[in-house]
């Protein structure tokens, strides 16, 4: 795990010249539907942005729209920066783009900050913590939630793992484009508070398109229900953003079931870990891999309705 007196003088160190300086050096890396207008927030705030991505079309049009400059390499990209933060797709990405051949630790100076907003496994969260720690740097795992659109609005959920001391320097860079950050503990806490985010939707998800459902089964007028239930103790978010798109079978908002298997995944192997028990969760996977087998994988997570007939 990342900390020591080593890591407190470089955080404090790091915290001060962020805090003097209202412009500091930042690296992006991974251009997609949520990097991309998270970076952007970071340029709005005042900050100087490096980015890389694989695609590096995708850069290129990311710097078109925000005066950013664009890397070849993670390595690059991270190279003289304060901070470098990450939001790519899986572990093997994660790793390749930190610790391998031009990953961005590699180049990064002893004191600078790290910051994934990947949701990943908790093993290479610590990983990363301890490969950082080594280099006197700072590493926080930082997942998100509120999809595409919390992105694009600076107004995503942030739940952090590490040191007090790197959530003191993250903090008010992450502000640019969060409505709420909660340190939720040591490295790894993050990636599982993540886990604990994406069982509570599957769950919450299935209900809704069963109730919604029952209620067509009834001859009932869905809206009517929707404005009926969604006052009271049955409301969700879910339920209030995605009853109506289900009823009208329109699901291409955002988060993609292909997406949600892959954070269900790495909830049900750390539950093989540290011995909880999840039912409803390892279920609600099943059916959501019935609807990737209806061509629906790229479809949002509300098409988990699909499977139950009208």
């Amino acid at each position: 795990m990342a900390g020591g007196r080593g890591e407190t003088r470089a955080s404090h160190h790091a915290s001060r010249r962020l805090g003097d300086c209202p412009m500091a050096k930042l690296a992006f890396i991974g251009m997609g539907v949520m990097g991309a207008p998270m970076a952007g927030h970071l340029v709005s705030a005042g900050h100087e942005v490096t980015v890389f991505n694989r695609t590096r079309a995708k850069a290129e049009g990311w710097a078109d729209r925000h005066g950013g400059a664009v890397a070849d390499t993670p390595a690059e990209a991270a190279r003289g920066a304060d901070a470098v933060f990450a939001c790519v797709g899986n572990d093997d990405d994660l790793r390749q783009v930190t610790l391998g051949e031009d990953g961005a630790f590699g180049a990064m100076h002893a004191g600078a900050l790290f910051v994934d907003h990947t949701t990943v496994s908790a093993a290479i969260a610590r990983q990363l913590a301890e490969a950082g720690a080594a280099k006197g740097l700072m590493v926080v795992d930082a997942p998100v939630s509120g999809g595409q659109a919390g992105a694009e609005n600076g107004k995503l959920s942030i739940m952090c793992g590490g040191t007090a001391e790197a959530l003191a320097v993250a903090g008010p860079l992450m502000q640019a484009y969060a409505a709420r950050i909660v340190h939720v503990g040591a490295a790894g806490a993050g990636q599982q508070t993540k886990m604990c985010n994406q069982i509570a939707i599957a769950g919450v998800i299935q209900g809704v398109a069963e109730s919604l459902r029952f209620s067509q089964k009834s001859g009932l007028d869905t809206a009517k229900v929707l404005e009926a239930i969604s006052g009271g103790a049955a409301q969700s978010w879910q339920m209030v953003n995605r009853w109506e798109s289900m009823a009208d079978d329109r699901f291409d908002f955002g988060f993609a079931i292909d997406w949600m298997r892959k954070d269900l995944g790495l909830a049900l192997d750390e539950a093989k870990r540290n011995g909880a028990v999840l039912p409803m969760t390892a279920l609600v996977d099943q059916f959501y891999a019935e609807v990737q087998g209806m061509d629906g994988g790229r479809q949002d997570t509300s098409a988990i309705v699909r499977r139950l007939p009208r």
